[in-house]
């Protein structure tokens, strides 16, 4: 399977149903009056961390999500069925960022955890909403809110017990596959881990911890070289890190001061974790070597284990130390910075634009007065006086007048079509 770790997806939640204009007919019910339903609420969409997925793989087979629109209100006070909110599943150490304003408005670090990422929009009234003591047959209903339409990246952050880092061909996939049930691509060139790996190791007490195998680093990595870059997030949550040195490189001591140079550049929460230092790989050199390599690394690291992961020589010295360490050390606190996400409520779409289409006529479009128009009947006069209050209010004559309309004009808002006369429009 391909580890993808990277995603950008977009997400559009659901619109308002719109209000309904109805009035009770009933026999032997006197008088009537006002029974137009209220639009449903449109669909919310979550975005929600699920332990069972590893990678953001399903991300690039379907990259919109769309939650359903509300059911428009019904006769008889019937309201519109609200729509069933959308939950997109993501990998546990997902993080979520707005595109369009570069804010992080989550870090899905625990199973279940979730975010809201684009709020439904409001069922529109029926006119029996209207209805008061001195206007008692109201003609006119609200229409629903808009959704709101949202593009986000998902960037994931494994989470893991401990990080296995090292040069290329270190031996990391190896002891992986030595001390889990992982089953990573080995060989004997530079660079066969091209992905994450990850392996459950067993503790004697029964329970495990997780271990990424996270492909090679190399001089320059913090910069863009070599694959270490890509994928150093993913060591940033380890409570500690195995630092694996190959025994029978050149100078081991040097590889492994470079490697942490790496580490600090990228961040200093990483350079500051604890490391166990693993050198590996002691069955192919001399015991006269061995002891050097030990007492070199003795003086610049606190726990330093001779190994071979081939053989299987002190590797479960080592596991065992490990899962000691995983009891004491907490998991590492990343800092994110989530911003506060107004833009999951914002179902504002007031704006709108005027343009001439020809010498007389002016054509209107925009979400809100779009919407209101598309509830309105032109031969209700009750409901046309409202429209055109709600367009005085929004400010559509005053940008008419500054375009230069003239009585006589004709105004196009949607299905909506009608004449311009300022005494009218204005009185």
């Amino acid at each position: 399977m391909k580890f993808i770790d990277k995603s950008k997806i977009r997400v559009i939640s659901g619109r308002g149903g719109n209000g309904m204009v109805a009035w009770r007919r009933e026999k032997y019910v006197d008088k009537g009056g006002p029974a137009g339903g209220d639009g449903g609420r449109g669909g919310d969409v979550y975005i929600i961390a699920d332990e069972n997925l590893s990678t953001l793989m399903d991300f690039k087979h379907k990259s919109v999500f769309k939650a359903d629109s509300g059911e428009n209100g019904g006769i008889k006070n019937m309201h519109g069925r609200c729509a069933k909110d959308l939950y997109i599943k993501v990998p546990v150490g997902t993080v979520v960022k707005d595109i369009k304003t570069g804010n992080i408005i989550a870090d899905l670090a625990i199973n279940g955890q979730k975010v809201l990422a684009a709020k439904g929009g409001r069922g529109g009234r029926g006119n029996a909403r209207f209805a008061t003591a001195q206007k008692r047959a109201p003609q006119f209903c609200e229409p629903g809110e808009p959704s709101i339409e949202r593009e986000l990246f998902l960037e994931l952050k494994l989470i893991a017990d401990v990080g296995l880092i090292g040069m290329p061909n270190a031996g990391k996939s190896t002891l992986i596959s030595r001390i889990s049930s992982a089953k990573p691509k080995i060989a004997d060139y530079p660079f066969t881990t091209l992905v994450p790996n990850l392996g459950v190791v067993k503790k004697r007490s029964g329970d495990g911890f997780v271990v990424a195998d996270i492909p090679g680093l190399i001089e320059g990595a913090s910069q863009g070289v070599g694959l270490g870059h890509d994928f150093l997030r993913h060591v940033e949550r380890c409570r500690f890190l195995v630092h694996l040195i190959d025994a029978t490189d050149e100078n081991p001591l040097e590889n492994y001061k470079k490697i942490n140079l790496e580490l600090e550049k990228y961040s200093q929460n990483l350079a500051n974790l604890y490391q166990i230092t693993a050198i590996n790989k002691i069955d192919a050199v001399d015991d006269d070597v061995k002891e050097k390599l030990q007492a070199e690394f003795k003086k610049n690291a606190d726990d330093v284990f001779l190994i071979s992961a081939v053989t299987g020589e002190n590797v479960e010295k080592l596991t065992d130390f490990m899962g000691i360490k995983t009891d004491e050390l907490p998991k590492s606190e990343i800092e994110v910075t989530v911003e506060e996400d107004l833009g999951a409520y914002n179902n504002d779409d007031s704006a709108f634009e005027i343009y001439k289409a020809a010498k007389d006529v002016y054509i209107i479009q925009g979400g809100k007065i779009e919407r209101i128009a598309d509830v309105t009947d032109e031969r209700n006069s009750e409901q046309v006086i409202r429209f055109q209050n709600i367009m005085k209010g929004m400010g559509v004559f005053d940008k008419l007048s500054e375009k230069g309309i003239k009585d006589g004009d004709t105004i196009i808002i949607g299905k909506l079509e009608f004449v311009f006369y300022a005494d009218e429009m204005y009185g």
